[in-house]
């Protein structure tokens, strides 16, 4: 749970393409990320950056963050019920692809998870997400700031 209305960043790291731009942001802005993997990581040696390691196992890392996930957490996933747990605890979540996921949006993403999990189940093909792109890293970097800026606003700090 984020510190006395402290903005704190969690990144569902071992297959974040966005991490950079985390460290980025979160520089510019004093934020504390918490990168949390089950798997050896190297993070940049600074004092605001926190690599979590967390014991191997299916939702190790998910449960670590879900645990912490309120007002004034950004969570950054592209895990849907990560994201969802996370929604309904009251964190700002963030896909590394720039979708931002709230309590409108939420239902339709877990919903089409659902449905792309139950066709591969009964043997369709689906293909699989679209490559990362560097449009996808400039709309992250755009819904991470718009996310910051609009907690700053609301009277969280760093």
């Amino acid at each position: 749970m984020t510190g006395a209305g402290r903005i704190e960043i969690y990144v569902d790291a071992d297959a974040c393409p966005v991490k950079d731009e985390v460290y980025r942001v979160a520089g510019r802005n004093g934020l504390k990320v918490y990168v949390v993997t089950n798997s050896f990581m190297a993070v940049p040696r600074d004092p605001l950056i926190e690599r979590v390691a967390v014991p191997a196992g299916p939702d190790a890392a998910d449960d670590w963050i879900a645990e912490r996930a309120a007002r004034g957490a950004v969570v950054v996933t592209a895990d849907i019920p990560l994201a969802d747990r996370c929604v309904k605890a009251g964190a700002d979540v963030i896909s590394p692809k720039g979708k931002i996921f709230d309590e409108g949006t939420i239902g339709m993403a877990v919903a089409t998870r659902n449905l792309m999990t139950d066709l591969r189940s009964a043997g369709e093909t689906t293909g699989g997400p679209a490559p990362f792109s560097a449009r996808d890293r400039s709309d992250f970097l755009q819904a991470l700031n718009l996310v910051v800026v609009r907690l700053k606003r609301d009277g969280f700090t760093a």
